[in-house]
Order: structure tokens, then sequence, then C-alpha cells
């Protein structure tokens, strides 16, 4: 999660285990746009860009006057090849037809927040009990000369009290040549609607809708054969993770970003208050739980010697969203099934920091650990996902990795780009 709150304190550590990448060495991305000093909004100021350089060749365009647009027949012509036709379901009153794993829908990408690189399309969703229901896909779309279609693409899903704002991010893989989205999860940043709880869900598989029709208008775009993979961070690799177990075959690789894959203390923590969780969440699943959210998180964020980073507070704030019950009952759930052993058939990288600082003082080593999740748990628990996972550890390191300071930025970057020439894409 980001900026999650709840769950004690952190847990004795141990050591991580694993296939653990070396913190040090290995391919480094080339460092493109170094000194351009343009402030992006939701970049680090005028820090130079440490990601990898754009495409060979590809050289700007002017954008045409009307955006892309994703018409009914281009996603059901997609669905045809990438989900198989779902089997019904054997019943008493005979055969049930399963519900659909994406809702087909029209729609036009208009500009995004993030500026004119970037597009973003809302997804109308299966109206809840609290009304309308939406996700939003955002789209890095730097204008070319010539129209390029990767046959690659990631997907990104942000954490808890969170949306998508790290342009870097996009910049990277774009640079890797693959297709960057995002997509702002239901009642979160883009997608949040006045008539609604802030991040309020059940159970995490409810988000399989948001990720379906994000996935299925991504083939629409690319093809049905487009490889993807799946891009989460803290909450949102929990969710991804669940996901791809559900599903097996989908995607080509997980890339996690500090996966919050257990409750901080340890899985007794969890035991143990479970019950009480699950009684409250049955008489009343959005009760709003004690906020210990103390903005010290916030504080390592804004503060970065490097500008400090900006975003949206009604979509980010300080503090965080109101934990709830309902809300918190739906990732013990997670945490229960991660803890029996998920079998998730795709290379996964987990990235974490190299240490963890939970405490209720304010203290200047919080700029460079994880001061929200306990990694030492994450370490433990990265072997339970499936056959083939790695583990950085990465020096310095803030609790999304993507905002930490110039050194363990580069660092993030440069051991995603080592594990993609050994597991990417394959």
């Amino acid at each position: 999660m980001s900026d999650e709150a709840g769950g004690a304190g952190a847990g004795s550590g141990g050591g991580p285990s694993g296939d653990a990448s070396a913190t040090s060495g290995g391919g480094t991305p080339a460092e493109g746009r170094a000194g351009s000093g343009r402030p992006v909004s939701g970049s680090a100021g005028d820090q130079a860009w440490t990601g990898s350089p754009r495409i060979a060749a590809v050289r700007r365009r002017t954008r045409a006057v009307s955006p892309r647009t994703v018409s009914l027949g281009a996603l059901r012509q997609a669905a045809e090849v990438v989900a198989s036709p779902p089997a019904p379901l054997a019943g008493r009153g005979g055969a049930a037809a399963r519900k659909p794993r994406f809702r087909p829908q029209r729609g036009r990408w208009q500009e995004d927040v993030l500026g004119p690189d970037y597009r973003q399309l809302t997804l109308q969703l299966t109206p809840d009990d609290e009304g309308e229901v939406v996700a939003t896909l955002v789209r890095y779309d730097p204008p070319t000369e010539e129209a390029v279609r990767p046959a690659r693409a990631v997907l990104y899903v942000h954490g808890w009290s969170d949306y998508f704002f790290q342009t870097e991010l996009a910049e990277y893989w774009h640079g890797q040549g693959a297709a960057f989205y995002a997509v702002d999860l239901r009642k979160y940043g883009r997608s949040l609607r006045p008539h609604q709880t802030p991040g309020y869900m059940e159970h995490l598989s409810e988000y399989d809708e948001d990720l379906e029709t994000a996935l299925a208008t991504i083939h629409a775009e690319l093809g049905a054969h487009a490889a993807v993979m799946l891009l989460g961070h803290s909450t949102g690799g929990l969710t991804g993770v669940l996901w791809a177990n559900r599903n097996p075959g989908r995607l080509r690789g997980l890339v996690l970003n500090s996966p919050w894959l257990e409750l901080q203390g340890s899985s007794t923590v969890r035991t143990v208050s479970a019950p009480a969780i699950r009684q409250l969440a049955r008489f009343q699943p959005k009760a709003p739980l004690p906020n210990i959210d103390a903005g010290y998180y916030a504080r390592t964020l804004r503060d970065l010697e490097s500008g400090g980073w900006e975003f949206n507070p009604e979509w980010r704030p300080v503090p965080s969203f109101p934990v709830r019950a309902g809300w918190l009952r739906g990732i013990i759930e997670g945490h229960a099934t991660v803890a029996a052993g998920l079998a998730v058939s795709c290379p996964i990288i987990v990235l974490t920091s190299d240490r963890t600082i939970i405490s209720p003082r304010w203290s200047e080593d919080m700029r460079q650990a994880d001061i929200v999740l306990d990694v030492e748990l994450l370490a433990r628990r990265a072997p339970h996902l499936g056959p083939v996972v790695t583990i950085a550890r990465i020096a310095g390191g803030i609790h999304d990795l993507t905002l930490s300071g110039p050194a363990p930025r580069a660092h993030f970057y440069r051991e995603i780009t080592r594990w993609l020439a050994g597991y990417g894409w394959s």
C-alpha cells in the first residue's frame, strides 16, 4: 500500500529468501534526458532523469486534433482472442452463464492532468451499492513522427490512498520499448466520485473487472497477442499477484514494488486480529478504524533534497483515506491467501528497501527506509508467490521505490533492467 494504515509495529526481522538479486552492478539503463531541467507534473523538480532514453529514431510530430477512440467492435474483437468463451456453470436450474471478464464499452481518450504526453480513458464498470463505478486508464503517449504500435505493454497498479503520477516510471518503460499504461482503480484518484467511499472494497477480487477492462483496452490497441507485464506497488502488488494467480498464462511477468504481502508484525498479528475485524466488518463494514498515519511518509516525499514530488492532495491525502473494517477484512483475506502459497507461473521480481523504520517519532533516517511496511516480512513472503521469484533490496529506498532519492531510484531501475535481460518477455 502507499501511506497504508492499520497493523502493528514492525516485527522481528529475518533474512530475505528466494533468488536474491545483487544490490550493485548488473545491467544499467541508459540515462537519457539528463540535464533537460524541465519540471513535469508529478516529477521531482529539476532533477536529471535517471531512466532509459526513448527508442532510437523516434521523432516528434504534431499531435492530431482528434484523439484516438476505442470502438466497441475493437474491444469485442480483442476479447474473442484474449479471453476464451466462458464455460457454463452447472446448477440445479440448468447451465448458468459465468459473468464475463470485462464489460465492452465505447470511449474517447482525453488529455490527462499530467500533460499532453499523457491520455486518459474512463472505463465504465458495473455499478455497486453506492452507484456509478468507473476506473481510469492512463496511457503514456508522446507524439512520434510515425505511428508506433509496440508489441509489449506494462500495466501499472497503484497502492492504497494513491493514484498514478510517477511520470519517470512511464518514461523508463517507454525507453525499454514497451507501451506504458496505468490504471486508477475504482474509488481512487481520477476514478473517485463524490458519492463514493474513497478506496473502499470488500474483496480484492472486485478489482478483477478493473484489470480485465484495462487489459481488454490495451489488447484492442496493441493486438490480441501483445505481451503484457503487470507492475504493482504495495496494495496494488497484492492485488496484481492474486489476480495473476487466478489467471495463469495471461502475463509475461510481474514487477512488484514493495508489495503488501503481510500485515505489519507477522502472520500471528493477522491471525489474532482477523476474527475481531471480520465481526466488525459483518455489521459495520464501512466503520472507520483509528487512523495512525502521522504524515511522516508524505513528509519524506515532499521534503526530498531534489525538491520533492508533486501530487494531488485530494487524490493522495495526508493523513490517508480512513481505513474501514470491510476493506481491512478483504486485505487480511488476501494476505492469508499469499501465506498459504500461490503458483504464479510467470517470472516475478520483488523489489523492496533494504531496511524498515516504523516509529511514532520522526527521524531523518526515515528518508532512506520503508516506514510503511516491514521489508523483512515481504522478503520472507516473496518465495510463496511462485516458482521463479527474484528479490532485489534497494539500499536507501523508501516505500515507493520510484519516489526515492536519485541514487536508490537509479538502483531500482537498474535492477529491473537486469531482471528483464534474464526473464523479461520470455
